[in-house]
């Protein structure tokens, strides 16, 4: 640490004031400036509070986050706003400062809020003004260079993604010599889940199919000892109704294990003895008969008529199994790729922590 630098309380060098309500009356879509909430801006005004550039504290809710505030912007009253001596700090040092502390870790309360005399009796090491200037410019440098190559990851990790679903496109887009095409209804058995409200159990024996548990693949769910409806293995599930931030109408799961799982309302079941499971499975999840209804406007509910209506290709069994073995392999590709994508994404994130902390610690 270079001698010039100072310990200090944040108490020291910045004040973090109470950020005002705006009637609603006063929002403008197209308004000059940016409102703030606790975790960036949520809306314009034409009118401002603050006139000098700042840094916004999420005060409650998203408690502890930081943003970046523009030259003149409205503070809500869910914030802080930091205001200090611009002749002994730099904002975007004070901004690093402040990135640097992991603030949401002092939120307390049933809606998160943070106490700024919290955040006052934080200590920091500071340099010159100079010297905190020179570090921004390092870090803005750096930084940049984290962002590029954050955007490429971000995007080769959204082209091996597309790349699977064009070529499960592909495989369905035509019927190969000898297929049947048959109408979902014709060829499938379809059955309509219960409601389970009631009946959850955490530590029940059933894992309850909904939307959430279909949206997220499996990642949330509620369990039963009851099963209204007890699926089976090679049973395909499909979401009847859009859920607010899923756009899961018309997606299935397919199940591979028996006795483990019990059908939500909402979600149906389809069941066919013509079809191998997974074959049916892929072809209905990129089904294009669903994709024109999944529009999560003006199509919210799945009608029996719109499912039994759905046309399916239907090749030998034997076609299916192949078909189903090549899609595999292609998936468990595209699923390393995705994995080296995600692991760079999170590298990147732990390499720009690296690079602050060595920055605050006075080593860049």
């Amino acid at each position: 640490m270079k001698t010039a630098w100072q310990t200090k309380i944040f108490g020291e060098i910045i004040k973090l004031e109470y950020g005002k309500p705006l009637p609603e009356g006063k929002r403008k879509p197209n308004g000059k400036y940016p409102v703030y909430g606790a975790n960036g801006v949520i809306g314009r005004t034409n009118e401002y509070y603050y006139d000098k550039q700042s840094v916004i504290v999420g005060r409650k809710g998203s408690a502890g986050e930081i943003n970046l505030a523009e030259k003149r912007f409205w503070p809500l009253d869910v914030t802080y706003f930091v205001t200090f001596d611009q002749k002994k700090y730099d904002l975007k040092f004070i901004y690093h400062l402040l990135e640097n502390q992991d603030l949401p870790r002092l939120a307390k309360g049933v809606k998160p809020g943070i106490n700024r005399n919290e955040v006052y009796a934080i200590a920091v090491k500071v340099p010159p003004l100079s010297e905190q200037r020179r570090i921004v410019a390092k870090l803005d440098k750096a930084f940049a260079a984290v962002a590029k190559a954050k955007e490429n990851a971000e995007k080769n990790l959204a082209n091996s993604k597309e790349l699977f679903e064009s070529y499960l496109n592909g495989v369905f887009a035509k019927p190969g010599k000898g297929w049947e095409e048959k109408k979902l209804g014709e060829v499938c058995e379809y059955y309509n889940g219960k409601a389970h409200e009631k009946i959850i159990n955490n530590n029940g024996k059933y894992i309850v199919i909904n939307s959430k548990f279909i949206s997220s693949e499996g990642k949330v769910f509620k369990k039963t000892n009851t099963a209204l409806f007890q699926l089976t293995k090679g049973d395909i599930t499909m979401v009847l109704s859009d859920v607010p931030k899923g756009k899961a109408l018309a997606k299935c799961y397919l199940v591979e294990k028996d006795n483990t799982f019990s059908l939500n309302q909402r979600i149906c079941a389809i069941r066919s003895n013509k079809f191998y499971p997974k074959y049916l499975y892929y072809q209905l999840n990129r089904n294009k008969h669903f994709l024109t209804l999944d529009n999560g406007e003006n199509q919210t509910n799945l009608r029996l008529s719109q499912i039994l209506s759905c046309p399916l290709c239907l090749p030998a069994l034997k076609e299916q199994r192949n078909t189903v073995m090549k899609i595999d392999v292609f998936l468990e590709q595209t699923k390393k790729l995705e994995a080296i994508y995600t692991q760079k994404l999170a590298d990147l994130v732990e390499l720009k922590k690296s690079v602050l902390q060595m920055a605050l610690n006075g080593e860049l």
